[in-house]
């Protein structure tokens, strides 16, 4: 245990990742002296900056605050790293050689949430919207939160939720077995596909590693569990499953699913009830399932119908997660996060049921030279969805090139005519906005910069 009594400054190194920085600003509000390192400027950074964070875009131990680099104070300073950082990083070393308490993100979070009543939301992919979506059912019901999200809510314009309650909603995260670190009242699994194989090595290892995430959940705790991946689930011994989806035999289950141009409406079977007619403006049918899930932990924790009635209908999502930046007639633009071809899979099928047979142009960044390595196939296949197709170049993230793995492997092994592998910096100037249709941003890197860029030159072209 950390006794953060003692501590006056935390330092965090890779403070722009969305999950380290709502830590930060955890710290920050709570009265800490508060600084950090990435190495760029970005929306989270600035808003840091603001909120009264010193942060350094500089790998150089000069660069960093005397508060935190004078080692005679040292013990009353906490570093805090998520392992994405490169090892050979030189503000990481100085904390290291200079004998710094150093934690993990995971390990820090762990320390936040051991003393609530934690709702973790696990998967390899949906769980920042499933997060998102309990969240807000619950901060919009007497029951309330707190809440550690791994997106911002367009609710709430942030990715850090405060509240007087007991429960606080976490994202289990799978990569670095970070979810190891957590010892839930109840979990969420909305997803099982094959992912950070670079940490795992095979599919069997990464789903044993849920499994010991699972067998953390506390004593007479819940586990919710997609209904499709249930066979794969090791439920322990004390705890309670209950599955979610659109199959007829799980235990909240969607139903008579209804579009209304751009609303849903469905009904939702329950252990105890059916909640009928929810109505749900928010796009996208896996968002339906999503929000099964989230309603499921809600009920469990004592929000009433009509309070999520309520929050259902007002919900307005996560920026990056079917993100509409502009649907204006003959023009429709959504930025996504997917980087994994299951996540991309249900992203396109979204749209697809959603605005049916308009022509959809896609701009897809692959993220990690491993996961490009490991699915190249299955984001050709699904890709091949879509009627024309733009590859960016390779995010690397944490990790260096691997000999012979590119970009290049997917647009190979693509089908469509209209495909094409462009660098970043060619767009939005190489896009004819007069031949687009639904234009979709796809990708978890720095594709995130073209946004605004993009919707500028949209709506600067399509006034004039």
């Amino acid at each position: 245990m950390i006794d953060l009594k003692k501590t006056e400054a935390i330092y965090f190194v890779g403070i722009g990742g969305i999950g380290m920085s709502a830590i930060a600003l955890y710290f920050i509000k709570g009265g800490f002296t508060v600084g950090g390192y990435d190495r760029s400027e970005s929306r989270i950074t600035i808003s840091l900056k603001e909120a009264g964070c010193t942060i350094t875009y500089n790998d150089d131990v000069n660069s960093i605050p005397q508060i935190f680099s004078n080692t005679a104070e040292k013990d009353k300073v906490l570093i805090v790293f998520t392992p994405a950082i490169p090892a050979e990083n030189s503000i990481m070393s100085f904390f290291r050689n200079e004998g710094y308490t150093i934690l993990k993100r995971s390990e820090i979070l762990g320390e936040i949430s051991s003393n609530t009543e934690t709702l973790a939301i696990s998967g390899t992919h949906g769980k920042t919207t499933v997060s998102t979506m309990t969240a807000h059912l619950l901060k919009q019901s007497h029951v309330d939160c707190s809440a550690f999200l791994g997106g911002i809510s367009k609710n709430y314009d942030s990715n850090l939720l405060l509240g007087n309650s007991r429960y606080t909603v976490i994202e289990a995260d799978e990569f670095d077995r970070s979810f190891h670190r957590l010892t839930p009242s109840m979990a969420v699994v909305t997803s099982l596909d094959a992912d950070h194989l670079d940490i795992y090595g095979d599919h069997k290892t990464m789903i044993e590693a849920y499994n010991i995430f699972f067998s953390r959940i506390r004593k007479g705790g819940i586990l919710v569990a997609n209904a499709r991946i249930r066979s794969e689930v090791i439920v322990p011994e004390g705890v309670t499953c209950y599955t979610y989806g659109f199959e007829k035999g799980a235990d909240f289950y969607a139903f008579n699913i209804e579009q209304h141009k751009e609303d849903y409406t469905f009904s939702l079977k329950t252990p105890e009830k059916t909640i009928e007619y929810i109505h749900f403006p928010f796009p996208g049918i896996i968002n339906i399932e999503n929000l099964s899930a989230a309603i499921a932990i809600a009920m469990m924790c004592g929000a009433e119908e009509h309070e999520i009635r309520k929050a259902s209908m007002l919900f307005q999502g996560v920026r990056r997660r079917f993100d509409i930046r502009i649907n204006m007639p003959g023009i429709t633009y959504i930025d996504d996060y997917a980087h994994h071809p299951e996540e991309i899979r249900a992203f396109i099928k979204s749209i697809r049921g959603y605005f049916g047979e308009r022509k959809l142009t896609g701009i897809f960044q692959p993220h990690l030279f491993t996961r490009t390595r490991d699915h190249a196939e299955g984001f050709a296949a699904i890709l091949d969805e879509l009627d024309e197709a733009i590859i960016l170049p390779i995010y690397p993230a944490r990790e260096k090139p691997i000999e012979g793995v590119s970009s290049s492997m997917i647009l190979e092994r693509m089908h469509i005519p209209g495909k094409k592998l462009l660098k970043k910096e060619e767009l939005p100037g190489s896009l004819d906005v007069k031949k687009l249709d639904v234009l979709l941003t796809i990708g978890a890197g720095d594709i995130d910069s073209l946004v605004a860029p993009i919707e500028e030159k949209i709506r600067r072209e399509k006034k004039g």
